[in-house]
């Protein structure tokens, strides 16, 4: 009896435990349930410490019907049954999976977030350089006006404009020379009115240019790509004019200069029509400035390829090429302009025992040729851009033989320090963007100074 009881307790507190754990899960009915065999479970309890003659009076029952319906005989066994209950330890509330791990996440949002303020701040500094570059680098405007000799190499991109671009920074150009074309109107062009002029001589080409030609008329028929190439020039935002001519007048045995005063006679004149079309140019893009390359140097030959002589030498009756460079030299000491030497051996060495390596044909260019007076022309503009000291435009001497075409030019720092002072001053301080002093000269230079200090 006393085992009995004892067994009744425990099934008891199972009960108890089982109805504490499922007791927010359980639904009405199963609480009913569980309550009724509780009190059976406590009635009984309690008989068992009464003598078998005792019997307790009853003072509250249970509905018959409420106990057929809430409480089957299968529920009770299995509700009084030890082998029906399952004990767990530890019991915990499941968490949702992205709560459990909300840690990790909040984490990994954080790290993508940081990578994102990380890459936007990139990007602002890669827009902060690009902006601090175009301000050290503003962008400009250049204008090419010329025979074959700025021409050739145009459509592959190997034309005199286009490898410039390779030594000016952020600089557009726009090539407008056409092959064959003289400086001066043409000798067959009687009438030099601009509003009836069709000629592409560089003054012909100034006049379409400003708009008083009609340049459709003179060039659509056979200088389509050079009339598409105008038409996007806009002249009050021109920087500089790049002007060459003087071969082809040569060959046409066109007069050097006049002293008439007839518009007509000046616009058959080399000089005069040179002079007549810058200030066409200055009058449509008065901040540009212009520099004036002379006729390159040439060498002649008969038919049967035996030696004439060169551009000293051979004369059309008027004078030789060197005489048309030098009244192109004569040209920018009128006007204030700047010359660009390509006759007088002044900036590199093309005579004729390197004539064959600079030009293909005894007159024009070869690639090379055209790569090394860019180079020399670049000097000009950059020096004029405050991009380079002016040494490096006095000094720079190229000689074909030894020009590698990916150098860029360097003058000697101890002898700018001696024979530039000028230029050595900006330089040392880092004032010329594409010549920067060296680690060593830096350190020199601040260590005498502080010295002095």
């Amino acid at each position: 009896m006393i085992n009995f009881c004892l067994k009744l307790y425990k099934n008891e507190f199972i009960v108890l435990e089982y109805i504490l754990v499922k007791g927010e899960e359980v639904m009405k009915k199963n609480i009913k349930m569980v309550l009724a065999l509780f009190s059976s479970l406590s009635i009984a309890l309690s008989g068992c410490s009464l003598a078998r003659t005792q019997t307790p009076e009853a003072t509250e029952y249970l509905s018959d019907k409420e106990s057929e319906e809430e409480v089957t005989v299968e529920e009770e066994e299995a509700a009084s049954s030890e082998d029906s209950i399952v004990v767990i330890n530890n019991l915990f509330e499941p968490v949702l999976e992205e709560l459990e791990h909300e840690d990790e996440i909040l984490a990994q949002k954080a790290e993508e977030e940081k990578e994102k303020e990380q890459e936007e701040k990139a990007q602002e500094e890669k827009e902060k350089e690009a902006s601090e570059e175009e301000e050290e680098f503003r962008h400009i405007n250049i204008v090419f006006f010329g025979d074959s000799q700025i021409a050739n190499g145009r459509s592959d991109g190997s034309d005199i404009p286009s490898i410039l671009t390779t030594r000016v920074p952020n600089c557009t150009v726009y090539n407008l020379a056409i092959g064959g074309t003289t400086a001066s109107v043409e000798k067959s062009t009687s009438s030099v009115n601009p509003e009836e002029l069709r000629s592409t001589s560089f003054l012909g080409m100034t006049y379409c240019l400003a708009g008083k030609s009609d340049r459709n008329e003179t060039l659509a028929e056979n200088n389509r790509t050079v009339l598409e190439t105008m038409n996007k020039v806009n002249p009050e935002e021109v920087d500089f004019y790049v002007i060459e001519y003087g071969a082809n007048d040569f060959f046409n045995g066109v007069t050097l200069d006049t002293q008439e005063y007839d518009q007509a006679k000046k616009a058959h004149a080399f000089y005069n029509s040179m002079c007549m079309g810058i200030d066409v140019l200055r009058s449509i893009s008065p901040k540009a400035e212009f520099f004036v390359m002379s006729p390159f140097y040439g060498i002649y030959v008969n038919d049967d390829g035996s030696y004439v002589g060169d551009s000293y030498i051979v004369s059309n009756g008027i004078g030789t090429l060197a005489d048309y460079a030098k009244k192109a030299k004569n040209v920018t000491e009128d006007t204030g302009t700047t010359f660009i030497d390509c006759m007088f051996i002044s900036r590199c060495d093309l005579y004729l025992d390197t004539a064959s390596e600079y030009l293909s044909d005894n007159i024009h260019l070869t690639l090379l040729g055209r790569q090394i007076f860019t180079r020399l022309l670049a000097h000009n503009i950059n020096f004029a851009m405050k991009y380079e000291p002016y040494a490096y435009l006095d000094t720079d001497f190229i000689k074909i033989a030894e020009y590698d075409t990916e150098e860029t030019y360097r003058y000697r720092e101890d002898l700018m320090e001696a024979y530039y002072p000028e230029s050595w001053e900006k330089y040392i301080k880092g004032e010329f963007p594409l010549a920067q002093p060296s680690e060593e000269a830096l350190a020199k230079y601040n260590a005498e100074h502080d010295n002095d200090g």
